[in-house]
């Protein structure tokens, strides 16, 4: 049994893993330009050091979240922020941008070490029907970490040069691994077949990589650019490849048992459309914050401040949301939100009163903590004994992607009038409404009428190996 203190050491652990990405995300935002002039870098190839971490984050993260199932959570979040940590210092000591492009690839497949075991470590110390507090309180610790990335970016950027935003990495990630060494951890109940398959885990890579590097080129190339379609036609090739191979092989990537999890793959494609819709309006409320209004970035960073902080006091909130109203109805009225907000900013203009936009943000950061909490919890809590690693890959590969896939739209609805947001943001509210489908399949309230007992059919493989069919849903978080 898992004492108290081991529970929240692993929780600070946890949350700190996560907030170290998050942070370094932000700050880079700001020390590109900089390292742009001191390094003599084109344009092109500054978007790399961003792009390059990416593809192989995005590449990796199911495939680590395996090995995670297989060598242990704890150890493999240890090896992923030391890596992290030693790839930051590395950046801040290279002086050509040939080296920090590469570095950079580097620091996100150690942060694809390190982000699928955050999730598993909470699985793996707290029963599925506690989940939500911790949860909530990750979601806030990542939304406090992007929302403070840029002023301490700036700061350290403006005071110390652009390699104080590598270097904070490292004391940072050495404090992590202290703690993560000494987190103990139940032994974690095996999966069905711990054997790497590792034609799948390329073909996955491989898929992963193309398509975000196709949506990353789209701000730039557009839509129907010839590298653009090329590169979704080789991904749509190599995902009918590995689609064909999964079913054949003993031994899938993503195992049989979380493919056919409801809760689990609603909650990824609840994650991929609303993140995609947050950080396409994001995309648009820079440019119309900056070439629209005229503000500084400082200026626009305080205007977009109340989605930080509706982020923050919307995770608790949704915490509790969970417990009363199940996983369902909780995660519908995220979604509405998150759509209502994007519908409501497509309204403000230059001449708008400057409560409009503050407050549709607020909608969109209440939305968007109730979404993550409710749907992280659902796909921690949900996953089928012996793969929380993967499940934890899949759900950052969601929260990777969906970035990405919303800045894409949100570029390609824009055209080249990026500073007028009112048709793309119809747009990407269209995209976030989508969720609607998958929040509507998430679990009910345990003992609800509407939810059904899954039980596993006499000679099914389920039924075979032990496992069950499916897991309590974790709609009754304990506060």
């Amino acid at each position: 049994m898992t004492t108290p203190l081991q529970r929240r050491l692993a929780l600070l652990v946890s949350a700190a893993g996560a907030m170290i990405v998050a942070l370094d995300g932000t700050i880079l935002l700001m020390a590109q330009p900089s390292l742009q002039r001191d390094l003599d870098a084109s344009v092109a190839q500054v978007q790399w050091t961003s792009t390059g971490y990416l593809v192989t984050v995005a590449a990796l993260l199911v495939i680590a979240g395996r090995l995670g199932d297989r060598y242990g959570h704890p150890r493999l979040l240890f090896v992923g922020v030391l890596g992290f940590g030693a790839a930051s210092a590395g950046i801040a000591l290279v002086s050509a941008i040939e080296g920090v492009i590469v570095l950079r690839a580097v620091q996100g497949g150690f942060g694809a070490l390190l982000q699928p075991a955050t999730l598993a470590l909470l699985r793996l110390v707290y029963p599925a029907d506690r989940l939500g507090t911790p949860i909530a309180v990750r979601t806030a610790a990542i939304a406090v970490a992007a929302g403070s990335g840029p002023l301490l970016g700036g700061v350290l950027v403006a005071q110390l040069g652009w390699r104080a935003a590598f270097w904070v990495n490292v004391p940072i990630a050495l404090v992590i691994a202290a703690l993560a060494a000494a987190v103990r951890t139940p032994a974690p109940q095996r999966a069905v077949s711990s054997q790497l398959n590792l034609t799948g885990a390329g073909l996955l890579a491989i898929a992963l990589a193309i398509l975000v590097h196709a949506l990353a080129g789209v701000p730039a190339r557009g839509w129907t650019a010839a590298p653009t379609l090329l590169e979704i036609l080789a991904f749509t090739g190599v995902v009918a490849v590995l689609a064909w191979h999964e079913r054949r092989t003993p031994h899938p990537i993503v195992a049989r048992a979380v493919a056919r999890s409801v809760p689990v793959m609603a909650s990824m494609a609840l994650l991929l459309v609303i993140s995609g819709g947050l950080f396409g309006v994001l995309f648009m409320g820079t440019f119309f914050l900056q070439d629209a209004l005229h503000l500084d970035p400082l200026a626009s960073g305080v205007r977009v401040l109340p989605l930080t902080a509706l982020m923050i006091l919307g995770a608790p909130a949704a915490s509790v949301a969970l417990r009363r109203h199940g996983a369902r109805r909780t995660a519908i009225a995220g979604t509405v939100l998150v759509v209502l907000g994007i519908v409501g900013l497509s309204r403000v203009g230059p001449n708008s009163p400057w409560i409009g936009m503050p407050a549709a943000l607020a909608v969109i950061g209440a939305g968007y903590a109730t979404v993550m909490v409710t749907a992280t919890a659902s796909v921690v809590g949900d996953a089928p004994p012996g793969y929380a690693g993967v499940v934890g890959g899949l759900k950052q590969t969601a929260m990777n992607i969906g970035p990405t896939l919303g800045i894409a739209v949100a570029a390609g609805a824009a055209g080249s009038a990026v500073a007028r947001m009112g048709p793309a943001l119809l747009v990407l509210a269209v995209l976030a409404a989508l969720g609607l489908l998958p929040a509507s399949q998430m679990p009910g309230r345990p003992g609800h009428r509407d939810e059904p007992v899954v039980r596993p059919r006499p000679g099914s493989p389920e039924c075979s190996t032990g496992l069950p069919a499916a897991d309590p849903p974790n709609a009754r978080p304990a506060m």
